[in-house]
């Protein structure tokens, strides 16, 4: 079995500070959710476990299985064995599908040729995906749902111990979530975990989660189980507010800001 840890973890986006004291286990073998309204800080902490420059830890640590990783570059980390899915994946014309994945393995094991290519094909079939996905460059041309579905291809190629898994149910039409949702779960054992970032009920009912986390103003404010999901998506975020006494301080101009603010981050 394997951890990543976050302790009090601190986060901002340019000058604004986002993650306010993040706490969060996760072991492998484990699901969890985050969940949150906009501008909770969401995206931002899954950007800030990965290593993404533009987003600065100003306090807190990540450790990985012990080893503090919080001043580790990006490519370092995904060698370490964490994967991100992203919420918006990048297009990179001039280089297939393919050679993208070969290269990316190449880090992690001198996995033979002819391995690759029966590993490659089923679980693009796994995927239901087109056979010609491996000849294509990397997300050019790709529909929304097809963008998503290349990532868990991805992931299911490099086999990471953790995954962050940003909104990847947004873009997906009912059958495609299905598929995704299936064969993420298929993938969780004591070698794989992985924090689900998610609005909606729906993916949770294909990865069942071990715990749910409710994250509001950069804060993880609950954590309960399954039970919370079903809750959130009758009554929203106003019953845990006034549980916990949180009152709601952003000015519509300030929430403006902080969605711009990590829109224009996601989207350079």
């Amino acid at each position: 079995m394997k951890t990543l840890e976050i302790k009090n973890l601190h986060a901002k986006v340019e000058d604004l500070e986002i993650l306010k004291g993040i706490d969060l286990k996760i072991n492998t073998g484990e699901v969890h959710a985050i969940m949150g309204p906009n501008g909770a800080g969401k995206t931002t902490l899954s950007s800030a476990i990965m290593g993404n420059p533009r987003y600065t830890i100003t306090e807190g640590d990540i450790f990985l299985d012990g080893e503090n990783i919080t001043n580790l570059e990006v490519d370092e980390r995904a060698r370490k064995g964490l994967f991100i899915a992203m919420q918006y994946p990048a297009e990179i014309p001039g280089v297939t599908n393919s050679d993208f994945i070969r290269a990316a393995l190449k880090h992690k094991e001198n996995m033979p040729l002819y391995k690759f290519i029966k590993e490659y094909d089923a679980s693009i079939k796994d995927l239901k995906m087109a056979s010609d996905v491996p000849h294509r460059y990397l997300n050019e041309g790709f529909s929304g749902g097809e963008k998503k579905k290349n990532e868990i291809l991805q992931m299911k190629m490099l086999k990471p111990n953790f995954a962050i898994l940003d909104e990847i149910d947004s873009g997906l039409d009912v059958d495609a979530l299905k598929i995704v949702g299936e064969n993420v779960s298929a993938m969780v054992n004591e070698n794989f975990g992985c924090l689900l970032i998610t609005h909606y009920q729906r993916l949770l009912d294909y990865i069942k989660p071990d715990y749910v986390h409710i994250l509001i103003k950069g804060k993880i404010v609950k954590t309960g189980g399954p039970e919370l999901i079903e809750k959130i998506d009758k009554e929203g975020y106003d019953w845990v507010k006034k549980e916990l006494g949180i009152k709601d301080e952003y000015t519509p101009k300030n929430v403006n800001v902080l969605g711009t603010c990590a829109n224009k981050v996601e989207k350079k």
